[in-house]
């Protein structure tokens, strides 16, 4: 089995702070959520080859990744993009690079940006039990947030109806974009030539479950969406349990440091008071008060209360 970690969005949702940085590199303690999936999909001996499937923005700050971590099944495949209108799609991406790629082999795919409390290797496991498409299913409790997803409608465990971001949901089980499929239900080129919706996957999933049997493994585990500064946060929060980490590199000098605080590597916060906040390497923080704050690489801040912000240098052309 092959797997695909879809990396490849602008996430916009999160500028300035992923304008020139993949949101999936974003720290989450000390590792970062891609980090978190490719680690599992790695110790996997059922998955032989890992494609991190991004963009021409990213690619450079991918491979570079890739090359410290060691990983040895991950390689980069890119599609030609650059910036948010030049997209395909998830499932015209996904076509593209099975193509590119060659891929014959059953495959796992799996959002990058996904943070899920569930060991892969059981939904590996009960994929191999039913031999078909399966999805990962969770329960976010919040008609209103169900708005933003796939909604899942299962008779037992098996998928009977899926829509895509639906205006009034009749539940609150969605798909969280984990998936396997068996070689023969990788039909992405079949499901494009007949101009369907190239953009989510859940649209492919509710044309594949017309067609044969997908089943849903449904969790109730942690499972962050990182796609916002309050999810992200969340996540961060989780991951933290609430506490703070300052990096042994960083300078903290008469600070008040409150919960799900993290002060990177030669990050400087002196005579600062910080609460929910993230500071980001080099970044500096001298007599202020931070909170719900992250604050980009290379900032200062001093003299200054900040809340419920996102601070980053200006682009070159700006400043």
């Amino acid at each position: 089995m092959d797997a695909i970690v879809l990396a490849g969005g602008f996430a916009t949702r999160l500028w300035p702070i992923t304008r020139n940085r993949p949101k999936m590199l974003l720290p989450v303690g000390e590792t970062t959520v891609i980090d978190r999936i490719i680690e599992a999909l790695e110790a996997d001996d059922r998955i032989d080859t890992i494609f991190l499937s991004t963009n021409e923005a990213f690619a450079d700050d991918f491979e570079a990744h890739i090359d410290a971590m060691n990983y040895q099944k991950t390689q980069l495949s890119v599609e030609q993009t650059r910036d948010e209108d030049e997209k395909f799609g998830v499932v015209g991406a996904l076509a593209q690079l099975r193509e590119r790629e060659g891929i014959d082999d059953d495959l796992f795919v799996i959002g990058g940006d996904n943070l899920i409390g569930f060991d892969l290797g059981e939904f590996l496991d009960y994929f191999e039990e039913k031999d078909a498409p399966v999805l990962a299913a969770y329960d976010v409790g919040s008609r209103e947030k169900a708005k933003s997803y796939g909604l899942v409608e299962l008779d037992g465990d098996r998928v009977v109806d899926f829509q895509e971001k639906p205006d009034e949901p009749k539940s609150t089980l969605v798909s969280i974009a984990c998936y396997t499929f068996p070689a023969d239900s990788v039909r992405f080129s079949e499901y494009l030539s007949a101009e369907n919706n190239p953009d989510e996957p859940g649209w492919y999933i509710d044309w594949l479950q017309s067609e044969e049997s997908v089943y849903a493994y449904t969790f109730d585990d942690t499972w962050f969406d990182i796609g916002t500064p309050a999810s992200y946060f969340e996540a961060v929060e989780w991951q933290l349990d609430g506490e703070s980490l300052v990096h042994p590199g960083a300078t903290v000098e008469n600070a008040d440091i409150g919960d799900t605080v993290h002060v990177m590597e030669g990050a400087k916060v002196v005579d600062a008071t910080l609460d929910r906040a993230l500071v980001f390497p080099n970044a500096t923080v001298e007599n202020a008060k931070l909170d719900e704050t992250i604050l980009d690489a290379g900032v200062e801040i001093s003299d200054l209360r900040v809340s419920d912000a996102l601070v980053s240098p200006l682009p070159d052309d700006e400043q």
